[in-house]
């Protein structure tokens, strides 16, 4: 029973598959190194207040120290029939420096330890996830510095609406990876406090200095409330909510490529290093990891809504249930991290086809709104000229012809005000190149997102 650090309260051995149930370390055992830096700040705050000597503040810096490099180069392994990772560095520590291991744990309590681990683990993650982000959206906006020229069929309804360039489409999923940034520093900043010395719920009777281990773990303050400190996880739910979103974001990219690399659309082609083949059929090429991108992103909103009902029901201030953060938040991270990273070679390799892009935005009448325009421009009521558009689009439908083939004299049955001219306003050219309003498709807009896109990932990218 005495290898339990709780153990003096009990009579009796925890059974094995209790204790099993009740173990996190197969889980938790990958925030050693946030374990290991918490600690070495809170031994160093304990020294400065003179709650240990100098000594033992040392022994317990070097030691944890040691731990640490033997764990990063697998000298020292982690038993896995520790209840959890907190445990068997403490552990380790008293048997490799005796008493002054056991003195470390004054003054905090696993609660606010595990609280502060997991927010310490989140935040060095979410750095690595936010360079991710970047990468994609700098192959994001390679694609649209590369398609400038390239119209395509815009869609609504996927039906084809109105002429866009592919620089232009490609930009929309920038926008909104920006965003998702966004949203990420937002929740990392909301994050960055530090429970360390609440302790279990109500604070210690040690005159601790809380914000001294803050300062120096790198958090912008300490909390302020010791019950919250403990039983607050909204930023797992908050960093979650995040990725669910860059995962709707990055699943609805794929469901583009994928019907983009389709036979029936031709859009693209994806490099062979990023698609598989059939079992049976010789001759497919399957967008399979566009496919299981947009399936994970299920995935990742079942780590939310773990995460939302776990904490739904749950009492202040620490439950046993709060456990069941680490693998939700952690499975997460991980899917994030692997669908960013196929993501960003995906795009860089995609090759675009604006031929076949072109053909498609040459049928479906998506200049009809340009037509529209044109008869407004010449003194139509844009109602009246909506109306005669959609006759002539009636006309070519059952003539087998396209707004571009209709002879000028059929045109002029329905309103005299046409003229030669109207050919050239509907063009697809001219359709894209008319769109000057700000955020549109013309050249001066597309060109203009593309710089400041650019100039943002510059920015960032000085960040680190």
């Amino acid at each position: 029973m005495d290898n339990k650090m709780w153990a003096g309260r009990f009579a009796k051995q925890l059974d094995h598959l209790a204790d099993d149930f009740n173990s996190s370390i197969h889980f938790d055992a990958r925030m050693y190194r946030q374990d290991i830096r918490g600690s070495i700040a809170h031994a160093a705050m304990l020294g400065a207040c003179g709650i240990l000597d100098a000594q033992d503040v040392a022994s317990i810096t070097q030691g944890l120290g040691e731990i640490l490099q033997d764990l990063d180069d697998g000298t020292l392994t982690i038993d896995m029939s520790s209840e959890d990772i907190h445990m068997f560095i403490e552990a380790e520590l008293t048997r490799r420096i005796g008493d002054a291991g056991r003195r470390l744990h004054t003054a905090r309590s696993r609660n606010d330890q595990v609280a502060l681990d997991i927010r310490l683990y989140l935040r060095d993650e979410a750095v690595e996830i936010r360079k991710l982000m970047l990468e994609l959206l700098e192959a994001i906006v390679m694609q649209a510095k590369a398609n400038t020229a390239s119209i395509m069929p815009g869609y609504t309804h996927l039906q084809r609406a109105q002429p866009v360039t592919f620089a232009h489409y490609m930009l929309a999923y920038a926008q909104m990876l920006r965003r998702d940034i966004g949203r990420l520093d937002d929740a990392v900043s909301r994050m960055n406090f530090s429970p360390l010395g609440a302790c279990a719920l109500a604070g210690t009777t040690y005159a601790t200095d809380r914000k001294m281990t803050a300062q120096a773990i790198g958090f912008e303050d300490a909390t302020e409330n010791s019950i919250d400190s403990v039983s607050d996880r909204d930023f797992c739910i908050e960093l979650c909510a995040c990725f669910a979103t860059l995962m709707m974001h990055l699943s609805r990219l794929c469901e583009e490529i994928i019907l983009w690399a389709s036979w029936e659309f031709q859009f693209v082609e994806l490099d062979d290093a990023y698609t598989t083949g059939s079992s049976i059929m010789p001759q497919k090429k399957n967008p399979d990891l566009a496919e299981l991108i947009r399936g994970k992103t299920g995935r990742v909103y079942g780590d939310l809504i773990t995460l939302l009902t776990m904490l739904k029901g749950l009492p202040l201030a620490y439950n046993k249930d709060m456990q069941e953060d680490k693998e939700a938040i952690f499975d997460a991270v991980d899917t994030v991290k692997k669908c960013l990273a196929v993501s960003i070679p995906m795009l860089e390799t995609m090759k675009t086809k604006p031929e076949s892009m072109y053909r498609a935005a040459q049928h479906g009448f998506i200049n009809a709104t340009d037509l529209a325009d044109y008869l407004t421009k010449k003194g139509v009521p844009f109602r009246s000229a909506y109306k005669i558009v959609g006759q002539i689009v009636a006309c070519c439908l059952e003539k087998k012809e396209s707004l571009e083939t209709l002879p000028l004299q059929t045109y002029q049955s329905f309103s005299p005000v046409f003229e030669q001219d109207l050919y050239s306003e509907i063009s697809l050219e001219t359709c894209v190149a008319k769109r000057i309003s700000a955020g549109g498709t013309g050249p001066d807009s597309v060109s203009l997102q593309i710089q400041r896109i650019t100039e943002y990932i510059k920015n960032e990218k000085n960040f680190y």
